[in-house]
């Protein structure tokens, strides 16, 4: 896979890359990262992305000239599965999309800032809008990053365990049952015994009724009338 992220603040996405899974994953060739510097494609010399809004009121504007030139660029490279644009009121990002997003090839994330982009980026140059919940950050920089690592750690290889990703929340409508590691006792506190047991269908029983009593409890929403 590789993703494209645009950004006019590029230090600001490029941690998240350097470390951890996400460093493994492009070290391993499996997937290509590439955080793009949105004043490279401004067309004046101070590099300007941004603008007063038409009809006034508070907030800059990013520019559809800078967007557009670099969006031109990256496809005259590749064709891109989708280019999503970061925005609070875009699709609801969830485990069922990033599986889907998972299994693209080409991806352009265009990071929003300010007050948002020039509409005609929306009506006319992505193809997807996305979400990370119903709040508003001061830009979409750590939105992509959130939506990278959703789906990177999907693709084959990039775990070193594949099935860890399936046991992950919300990949069944379930919340993950919760986990223990060692001691088997901890000032007095005790690891259920049926994990201990080493009989694996009661452990994985259990782990089913677990899940779904803390979803139940935790986001009784997620769960069809005959579960709850």
């Amino acid at each position: 896979m590789h993703i494209d992220i645009i950004t006019c603040l590029p230090n600001l996405v490029a941690s998240p890359f350097s470390d951890s899974i996400l460093k493994r994953a492009q070290s391993k060739g499996i997937v290509e990262v590439d955080i793009i510097d949105l004043r490279a494609y401004a067309t004046n010399k101070h590099r300007t992305t941004d603008d007063y809004a038409f009809g006034g009121g508070a907030g800059m504007v990013m520019l559809i000239e800078p967007i557009d030139n670099c969006i031109t660029a990256l496809k005259a490279k590749r064709q891109y599965d989708d280019i999503i644009y970061t925005s609070p009121d875009g699709e609801r990002l969830t485990q069922s999309m990033a599986n889907e997003l998972s299994l693209k090839q080409n991806l352009i994330i265009l990071c929003g800032h300010y007050k948002g982009v020039d509409e005609r980026v929306r009506e006319h140059l992505v193809t997807r809008e996305i979400s990370i919940g119903d709040y508003v950050l001061s830009g979409g920089e750590l939105a992509a990053a959130v939506i990278a690592d959703s789906v990177i750690r999907l693709i084959p290889g990039v775990l070193s365990d594949e099935t860890s990703a399936l046991s992950d929340s919300f990949q069944d409508d379930l919340i993950a049952p919760p986990v223990y590691t060692r001691p088997a006792e901890y000032k007095g506190w005790k690891v259920p015994d049926v994990l201990l047991s080493g009989h694996q269908a009661k452990i994985e029983a259990w782990r089913h009724e677990q899940s779904l009593e803390r979803t139940r409890k935790k986001r009784p929403e997620l769960l069809k009338k005959g579960d709850l």
